[in-house]
């Protein structure tokens, strides 16, 4: 039987502490030589990132050493932290951004201590005999770190050597198959990766010197993705040149083919390094991760065009790798969790080898999401994800309708997934119904989608929160008294302007959200220095509409109740931003909560802080709208 409740006081088995102690991210997973390697994320080891692999007798075991954090710290959001080649295998450690060898034992820096601590930080590995090629972003105290393209022998017996140098940023270098050549990414300030980029080919000789550089794709206004060489020789790449990331071939005369020209994604904003969406079969395909209408599926390229796969799974993560006769992927579907897996493309057999979750829950507990477009303001539409309030032992007083949850995603280039998120179920399965917006501005759409948002960040994507909860509201989902907005970073900023401009939202939790949008562009790091140009318009001559579309110089629009949490070591979002939010609502006499964490940065790691974030919030939500939560949850504090 069921029991009655409100909906919000459900109680349920998905416990914050479960939440972040019951598994691990998993990403990154690669192919070589019959052995899979994965990245885990764990939680409960203080955050840290471990590799993994599976051997071909079956057997799993970590690569890295106890204690030993294989993150590296470029573009402040890091990636590409892992290279392997054949039995070499190179990480970056956490600590202190050196490259370490970690096949033979005990990790051996290659890369000489820094000036300054963590002021050489290298991601993106590429192997050329006895060497190494990656990017490295050395850090000054005077002014903007440079990056550049650097290599270094294997055996650490000589520092790096700059081999490519005169961008503002690089990425992707990669080394033909017969060793002859170097493609690479490039693009500079103002522009954003997914705004420009330009593809780089090289002579490239022995020793890891480059001559000949030219420019082979790419402009201001084309974003090049993942260049990569086929077995034959012929670079790959992923261009939105049409308007749409399709992927294309460099043909031996210097002409380019698109592979499958479609209204599809094969790219993804490259806020991380080491992001792959195709991978080469060894009859010459092309195996293939898209997106299409915010739903993500792998399809196989040929010369008679694409043929989708069908799998279980509706959110693929950027990573694909092709051996032992699978495409070998991670991701998950609305009701099962992340899992390291391998398809055969022609039977479509699927081979489970890690889940994220070590825990299983009956599925009818997880919410499904319903895709919903929606009209919005300039006569537009936005799309988003709708998960209703789902729990097999609970129901609402007859006539009752639940609170909603409007869910902005950071970046702001980037979007939501309809992938198996704990974090989601935590709220539906508590009576919550909850909608995670993909507004204008959001990747997964085509470039004028994502365009959509430029000179009007805080204004479209607020808009369409807002639409999004007033679509559910006028359709009878939810109680039009009972809508509250959360967002990270990004998204924190979203749910600031919302609270702030508008008066639609009872509630609102900000996660390290943008408060002052000049102190951004003034402090933040160098990859996003200049992203709010295009966001807003340049600064300093835009400070004014910087002003006035910062949330921290309006708070006398300010009534609404809400939670700010911030990392106090966050270097893209620093704290003074949070602070300056809450010592306004003080001043206002608005209840409202401030839980600041003491050595997280720009996201919480930590599994104690992401329990103590997410049972404050809860604590928050049924202290603004009346209820009491199930379970023991302690009360987060109000300040009036």
């Amino acid at each position: 039987m069921t029991t009655i409740a409100s909906y919000g006081a459900w109680d349920s088995p998905l416990t914050a502490r479960l939440l972040t102690e019951a598994g691990v991210g998993l990403g990154g997973a690669v192919m070589i030589g019959g052995v899979l390697f994965w990245a885990e994320n764990r939680p409960t080891e203080n955050g840290r990132t471990a590799l993994v692999r599976r051997d071909p007798d079956g057997s799993i075991h970590e690569v890295t050493s106890e204690g030993f954090n294989a993150r590296t710290r470029i573009h402040e959001y890091g990636g590409g932290a892992i290279g392997i080649d054949g039995d070499i295998i190179l990480a970056v450690s956490f600590e202190d951004q050196r490259v370490y060898r970690i096949d033979r034992g005990d990790p051996v820096p290659l890369t000489p201590e820094p000036d300054l601590p963590t002021g050489a930080r290298y991601a993106d590995f590429a192997f050329h005999g006895d060497l190494v090629l990656c990017v490295r972003e050395l850090h000054q105290t005077d002014r903007e770190p440079v990056n550049e393209l650097v290599v270094f022998p294997l055996d650490g017996g000589a520092p790096p050597a700059v081999i490519v140098t005169g961008h503002d940023f690089f990425s992707n270098p990669r080394v033909s198959p017969d060793g002859t050549q170097l493609a690479w990414l490039a693009w500079n300030h103002p522009r954003m990766p997914w705004d420009g980029t330009e593809l780089f080919v090289a002579d490239l000789a022995v020793d890891g010197s480059v001559a000949n550089a030219r420019m082979v794709a790419g402009h201001s206004t084309e974003s090049v993705f993942q260049p990569d060489w086929s077995a034959d020789g012929l670079l790959h790449f992923v261009s939105d040149r049409t308007g749409w990331w399709n992927l294309y071939r460099r043909e031996s005369d210097g002409l380019t083919t698109a592979l499958h020209d479609a209204e599809m994604e094969f790219g993804h904003p490259q806020w991380v390094f080491g992001m792959r969406r195709y991978a080469f079969l060894p009859d010459g395909r092309v195996a293939a991760i898209y997106q299409e209408d915010g739903w993500f599926r792998l399809g196989v390229i040929d010369d008679a065009g694409m043929r989708s796969i069908a799998l279980d799974r509706t959110d693929l993560a950027p990573s694909i790798s092709v051996g032992s006769g699978k495409v070998w992927l991670v991701g998950s579907s609305p009701t099962r969790p992340d899992a390291v897996f391998g398809v055969d493309v022609d039977t479509g057999e699927v081979e489970i080898v890690k889940q994220a979750l070590s825990v299983d829950f009956d599925p009818a507990l997880f919410s499904v999401p319903e895709t919903i477009t929606f009209p919005t303001t300039d006569d537009s539409v936005a799309h988003a994800f709708y998960y209703p309030p789902t729990n097999p032992d609970f129901e609402a007083p007859r006539g009752d309708l639940p609170p909603l949850v409007v869910m902005s995603h950071g970046g702001p280039t980037s979007a939501t997934t309809a992938g198996f998120r704990l974090e989601k179920q935590y709220w539906t399965s508590r009576g919550f119904g909850v909608v995670d917006v993909n507004y204008r501005g959001s990747t997964g759409y085509g470039r004028a989608y994502r365009n959509a948002l430029g000179g009007r960040w805080g204004i479209v994507d607020t808009d369409d929160c807002i639409a999004a909860a007033n679509f559910l509201v006028n359709r009878g989902d939810v109680d039009p008294d009972r809508l509250t907005i959360r967002g990270g970073s990004a998204g924190g900023y979203t749910t600031l302007c919302a609270l702030t401009f508008h008066d639609v939202f009872a509630a609102g939790a900000s996660y390290f959200g943008v408060a002052d949008c000049a102190a951004l562009a003034e402090h933040t790091h160098k990859f996003e220095s200049r992203y709010l140009d295009g966001l807003i318009g340049p600064y300093p001559q835009a400070e004014a509409l910087y002003r006035e579309r910062s949330p921290v110089y309006h708070t006398d629009q300010l009534s609404t109740p809400m939670l700010i949490l911030q990392g106090l070591d966050d270097k893209v979002v620093p704290p003074d931003q949070a602070e300056q939010m809450v010592s306004a609502l003080k001043d206002k006499g608005i209840p409202h909560a401030y839980v600041a964490i003491p050595g997280e940065g720009h996201g919480f790691r930590v599994a104690a802080n992401q329990i103590l974030a997410l049972e404050s919030e809860l604590s928050f939500y049924a202290w603004a709208f009346g209820f009491v939560p199930a379970g023991d949850i302690p009360p987060v504090e109000i300040v009036r």
